[in-house]
């Protein structure tokens, strides 16, 4: 197939010669006459040379690259690297697991896939497009995966309106194979409902499974205050890790609603457990200090870098009101899903917290994203969660 050309000026493919899959605008000399969003284009160097084939979408990052070789985006390629992401999460263990049917698929140029996220629960498949041109391929992507997956999925739900809200609602949110209302998955033995009609990502925030478990194994006997808890998947952790109580915060009545119904899931009529419908700043800012395990998951409080500085800022201010109110020899959870905030934006925002709250703190764990979000190795930019378990003197 031929693919219209975008041209890069002197130097500007040196980038990509290392394999990063982003084409910025400014690289640009000159395309090709009448090339639409989303068209599928090659790139190639101010000498003619061929770099690479991608997506093309107006903005900053102006290519995705799909592929460095010279090849049609067919059938075949979307069987090719689905089937390479499938593999990779059966090598992990992740996949074809009893005890989990819950895992991410497919993670964006990690997975070799600029702008398309696949997140599956149980038989059904979460498809999502950050990206114009995965949008326009989702019916071939959707045949592929149905192919690959073999008999593991049977629905593949398709759940784009929020994150292209530039476009037209059409085809937006809808099952592209299939059709079910068993929204019930499983992770780690753990039962949970997803909201992949109207909640958030897909519908549950699978990056967050293995710290989850972290926090089961110190949960045994503490009080608990899990804020931002969107599905509540903290709480039941903690409640399974035989918790003395657990109190869930979100500013969503729906995510609350959804927190309800997972807890008594897993857990029916068990007392130990209360949510409240509230802003996070103001329910620390009344809260008493006995809570001893406190998780601070807040949702990206920097989408660019223009946000960057006021984001630190919510971080410190967030993490100093909870030092202040955890008991002595507590632990904090504390997390930042924002890509713009780095290890060491968020690290030194933290220790600002604590030294504002005058709190003596150690870290006992650094964390980060499941195996299940690769990071391109090529692409720095893909490590988007970090967290740290902080014991508070």
């Amino acid at each position: 197939m031929m693919y219209k050309q975008i041209q890069l000026k002197r130097g500007k493919e040196e980038s990509l010669k290392r394999f990063h899959p982003w084409v910025f605008s400014g690289a640009i000399l000159r395309a090709d006459d009448g090339i639409e969003e989303g068209e599928l284009v090659r790139v190639v160097t101010e000498k003619g040379d061929f770099i690479a084939v991608g997506h093309y979408q107006q903005g900053s990052i102006a290519v995705r690259v799909l592929t460095f070789s010279d090849v049609a985006i067919d059938d075949e390629f979307w069987k090719s690297r689905l089937s390479s992401a499938l593999q990779m999460r059966l090598a992990i263990g992740i996949a074809d697991n009893a005890d989990n049917n819950t895992y991410r698929l497919v993670h964006g140029e990690g997975d070799l896939l600029p702008g398309l996220i696949i997140d599956v629960y149980g038989e059904t498949a979460v498809m999502q497009a950050h990206s114009i041109g995965m949008h326009l391929c989702r019916k071939e992507i959707a045949h592929a995966l149905n192919e690959v997956m073999g008999g593991r999925v049977k629905h593949i739900y398709y759940k784009s309106e929020t994150t292209l809200p530039f476009m037209t609602a059409d085809d937006m949110n809808g099952f592209l194979l299939g059709g079910s209302d068993d929204n019930i998955a499983t992770e780690n033995g753990l039962k949970f409902r997803v909201d992949w009609l109207r909640g958030q990502k897909t519908g549950f925030f699978v990056d967050q499974r293995e710290n989850r478990s972290l926090l089961e194994h110190y949960a045994k006997g503490k009080r608990v205050l899990n804020m931002f808890c969107y599905t509540g998947g903290f709480s039941f952790y903690a409640m399974r890790g035989n918790a003395e109580l657990v109190h869930s915060v979100d500013s969503s009545a729906k995510a609350i609603e959804l927190t309800k119904a997972n807890v008594e899931l897993n857990f029916p009529g068990d007392a130990r457990h209360e949510a409240y419908c509230e802003d996070a700043f103001k329910f620390l800012e009344r809260a008493g200090s006995n809570y001893n395990l406190i998780i601070l998951d807040p949702p990206a409080f920097a989408k660019h870098r223009g946000a960057l500085h006021n984001a630190l800022k919510g971080y410190t201010r967030l993490n100093q009101k909870a030092f202040e109110k955890i008991e002595k020899g507590g632990i904090l959870f504390t997390f930042s899903c924002s890509q713009v905030v780095t290890k060491d934006h968020f690290r030194n925002a933290v220790f600002t917290a604590a030294a504002l709250a005058k709190r003596k703190v150690r870290i006992l764990h650094q964390l980060h994203q499941p195996a299940d979000h690769p990071i391109n190795i090529y692409h720095p930019e893909g490590e988007y969660l970090k967290g740290l378990v902080l014991y508070v003197e």
